[in-house]
């Protein structure tokens, strides 16, 4: 076959962000300025449960969004993915719709033998290692969340955690897709470059975020440890720690807002 009868793409991008919202026919004024990304679907039914009015957006796949008032802050939630790739196209939607903040309230393990189950870590950069950033930045861009923010909300969970007995942590987070390649060899590296928690979501979350030029944080509730192999996925201080994510994200808006 001769190269000339090879079909070449002209189009920039055969997908974009706004055509994602097309598809699920949202509009930017269909949502509220602060957007709270949980991970699963019951996390953000518990989060739902907490505003005045909400309405769903739309319903897409296994995502939904919703949009209501807290303290007559409109507002919006969706489950805004697991993995890398699902949390890209979540991201990306927001981030097209023209939302104001993004706020992860996300899961993680921890890289610190003193961190515990219940614990929360919040994240100050990112070691990217999932395939969905390099599409977006090249190897020397450092994600960041935004740094006011993260001030902010590190206050508001160190106040509320403490109630619990429960510490947050700060420092970078590792993002991979491979959870069942977290080998010592590849976790040690990341050790050494300052990661004291992992998952899987931080890294295109913040990256995306920061290309679209939109402020977020992502605070993560620790639910094993992979320095002491513990696993707490079914613990009560884990599952008090969702809830307390919640809070937090609530009391930032709150605070963001200027409401007592």
């Amino acid at each position: 076959m001769s190269t000339s009868s090879i079909d070449r793409m002209t189009r920039d991008v055969h997908l974009s962000g706004k055509d994602l919202m097309a598809m699920v026919q949202l509009r930017p004024k269909d949502i509220g300025s602060y957007a709270i990304v949980p991970g699963p679907k019951e996390r953000l039914d518990s989060l739902v449960k907490k505003m005045e009015n909400p309405v769903k957006n739309f319903s897409f796949m296994e995502y939904n969004m919703y949009t209501g008032t807290i303290n007559g802050i409109r507002l919006t939630a969706i489950n805004g993915g697991r993995f890398a790739a699902d949390t890209a196209i979540t991201t990306e939607i927001l981030c097209n719709a023209e939302t104001k903040v993004l706020i992860r309230i996300g899961s993680c393990g921890a890289l610190r033998r003193d961190i515990k189950i219940g614990d929360f870590i919040m994240t100050t950069g990112c070691i990217r290692g999932e395939g969905v950033s390099p599409y977006y930045v090249d190897e020397k861009f450092v994600t960041l969340p935004d740094s006011d923010l993260t001030q902010k909300f590190t206050g508001i969970a160190k106040n509320i955690a403490s109630g619990a007995l429960a510490t947050v942590h700060e420092g970078k987070v590792w993002s991979t897709d491979a959870i069942l390649r977290e080998t010592k060899e590849v976790v040690n590296r990341v050790i050494d470059q300052g990661a004291i928690g992992v998952d899987m979501v931080s890294a295109p979350f913040l990256t995306i975020a920061q290309v679209y030029k939109i402020p977020a944080v992502s605070i993560l509730a620790v639910s094993d440890n992979l320095i002491t192999g513990q696993m707490g996925f079914i613990n009560p201080d884990y599952y008090m720690a969702e809830g307390m994510l919640i809070q937090m994200a609530l009391e930032l808006v709150k605070q963001l807002e200027g409401v007592k």
